[in-house]
């Protein structure tokens, strides 16, 4: 059996709001604590392939250096192959490492940590409380 509102007095019509927006706020912050999770768990898997591209440029930066002591050592023209090999994968190792590291860090900000879900929903619900006081 449905119930005309219209039927309901003030009393009952003010408790009925509260109970509406208290049941709203518990939706909200729920709808709040759910995409934060999702945002951590994101900024986890960035700082992963921050840390993960750190450790390849070292690793990069390592055989650079390797190559360069070669280098260094082998003066003579024929000693160009035995450094120059090395060099060409130090670079490569590092360049890698530069793409994983400039990727993670671009996922860090500071926009994709907002809960843009529940702030679109708390304008909806600002939006509908204005038209219903109206």
């Amino acid at each position: 059996m449905m119930i005309d509102k219209s039927d309901k007095s003030l009393p009952e019509l003010i408790s009925d709001l509260t109970r509406d927006v208290v049941d709203l706020v518990r939706q909200e912050i729920a709808l709040a604590r759910s995409e934060l999770s999702t945002k951590i768990v994101h900024a986890q898997a960035a700082l992963t392939s921050v840390a993960i591209g750190a450790a390849i440029l070292l690793a990069g930066l390592f055989i650079l250096l390797q190559a360069l002591v070669k280098g260094i050592e082998m003066i003579l023209p024929e000693s160009v192959a035995p450094w120059l090999a090395p060099l060409i994968v130090g670079l490569t190792i590092c360049a890698i490492g530069f793409v994983l590291l400039k990727g993670g860090a671009s996922k860090l900000t500071a926009d994709n940590l907002l809960p843009h879900k529940t702030m679109d929903s708390l304008k909806r619900d600002k939006n509908l409380v204005e038209e219903k006081m109206q």
